[in-house]
């Protein structure tokens, strides 16, 4: 299929749209070019008389109509209007041809949240919600299940300063690597000799960072130790990791301390005590799936048993806050074998369950192997997630955050449940980008937000362990910038952080 685009810029957008419809064809787009040749969609941008309009055509062997419409430039920014009305028309058509509407409609974004809560902080809930269904084509489902989840997230926003950050901890090793899976991270088979080394050099990061913090009198919100799988590490890596951040950073206003346990098959009493007496009050054990047929698929070295045996443990040692993360539309998942998942995990009470959908990551195994995206009137993960929010609101959970990533099974969405006081406020903050988050080790990327403009700068740091432990002189000259953009805000902050 190939993609016109004449005489407009929407050719990103553009793009994105059609992918939701044809998510595993070979999509060709090519700008101002007279000739066409099917199957295709044309896609202009047309001023006659004073009159802008967009024209969009769509010609296949199965399928030939064409559409124009008159833009209404008096909105708020006619530019993103245009672009809006050029996207509503080609939904249309598409769904006109291919019969599946999609449950985000037009949108396509990560942050549909922070979209709503726009629309609703300038005109009202209500209106935002007419807007998300009538103009973005949202379904009425969706719709809803944003309104509900921006009245939790605002609550966590609240807190927030303009001189609050995060802080992110990356451990880049897993014990194997799952088959969707396209973080940067490398199994302990291949980096055994790399973890002490690269631990050692985390560590000097993290009190480099501290230092930097100290003298521009930031305000730490919350701490994340995320990974790959921090549990690879040892009971006295873990330990010593988690003293670290607590003797150089401040944690009098520190919220929540999580630890990503992850993986069971590396959980142990040993770790789990060094990670509790450590003083961290939230951790994640996620199975993914209980059905041990699907977790061999995917390429997890644990079973289901394992998983239960250390989240009682867990339990047993006295961890209060314990979350769990599921996937919709794993390959050789049934939608009773997830439902009969989650029944089982809500038996077992977590404080917070995290539910994803399959996302076809192109770097994945799954996708390299030539698993394709289901199409269809219906994908088997719109059950699934049907399913998680009628029983999870039942056991007196509630969304907290929501997120979409790009090719994602049935065009879904990934969401946080939790009971009443045991959100994951780390998870807000990054995928609302609130404030400052200051990432630490391999693949890390600090984000700094200016509260004056809600600008981000990103700063990467090395992607890979031997990267960054050959590297790291260089890679902790990036934090000079971290310490020019402080020092250029520092005036602003003395004045609004009283």
């Amino acid at each position: 299929m190939t993609i016109y685009i004449n005489n407009h810029s929407f050719h990103y957008e553009i793009e994105k749209l059609v992918r939701l419809f044809f998510p595993n064809e070979k999509l060709t787009v090519l700008e101002n070019t007279a000739v066409r040749e099917m199957p295709y969609i044309d896609t202009v941008l047309e001023n006659a008389g004073g009159t802008e309009s967009v024209f969009v055509s769509i010609r296949t062997d199965d399928f030939s109509e064409s559409a124009r419409r008159e833009i209404d430039r008096r909105a708020d920014d006619p530019e993103k209007n245009a672009e809006r009305t050029m996207a509503a028309v080609l939904y249309e058509l598409l769904v006109k041809m291919t019969g599946r509407p999609q449950p985000w409609g037009i949108l396509t974004g990560v942050r549909p949240i922070k979209l709503f809560r726009r629309f609703a902080e300038k005109n009202g809930t209500q209106y935002a919600k007419d807007f998300f269904r009538n103009q973005f084509f949202v379904s009425e489902e969706k719709t809803d299940l944003c309104a509900l989840t921006e009245t939790y997230e605002k609550k966590i926003l609240s807190l927030s300063r303009p001189d609050s950050f995060s802080l992110y901890v990356s451990i880049p090793f897993c014990p194997s690597r799952c088959s969707y899976c396209s973080f940067v991270s490398q199994s302990i088979a291949g980096a055994e000799k790399l973890i002490q080394p690269y631990f050692d050099l985390l560590c000097r990061e993290i009190a480099y960072t501290a230092d930097i913090v100290r003298q521009h009198q930031l305000r730490l919100e919350s701490v994340y130790i995320g990974g790959g799988t921090p549990t690879t590490l040892n009971a006295r890596q873990l330990f010593e990791l988690i003293g670290t951040i607590k003797q150089h950073f401040d944690m009098s206003t520190c919220r929540e301390f999580t630890v990503e346990a992850g993986r069971p098959d590396t959980i142990d009493e040993e770790k789990l005590t060094a990670i509790l007496n450590g003083g961290v009050d939230r951790i994640s054990i996620n199975p993914q799936t209980l059905n041990d047929e699907v977790l061999k698929i995917i390429g997890r070295k644990h079973t289901a048993a394992q998983m239960m045996e250390a989240y009682r443990l867990a339990r047993n040692l006295g961890f209060r806050h314990i979350n769990t993360d599921l996937i919709a539309g794993l390959p050789g998942d049934s939608t009773q074998g997830f439902i009969d998942t989650l029944d089982r995990i809500c038996e077992m009470n977590p404080e917070s369950i995290t539910v994803h959908t399959l996302s076809m990551k192109r770097s994945s195994n799954l996708t390299k192997q030539g698993t394709n995206i289901a199409v269809g009137k219906e994908s088997q993960a719109a059950a699934m997630l049907r399913y998680c929010e009628k029983k999870l609101t039942e056991c007196a959970y509630h969304p907290y955050y929501l997120y979409r990533q790009t090719r994602m099974e049935g065009n879904l969405e990934n969401v946080g449940w939790s009971k009443e006081g045991y959100d994951g406020i780390y998870n807000v903050y990054v995928m609302d980008e609130t404030h400052t988050v200051l990432g630490c080790g391999a693949g890390a990327v600090s984000k700094l937000k200016d509260p004056r403009d809600d600008s981000l700068k990103r700063i990467f740091n090395y992607k890979y362990p031997y990267e960054y432990i050959n590297g790291f002189d260089e890679m902790l000259n990036r934090k000079q910038q971290v310490i020019n953009f402080y020092d250029e805000l520092s005036e602003y902050l003395s004045q609004v952080c009283v």
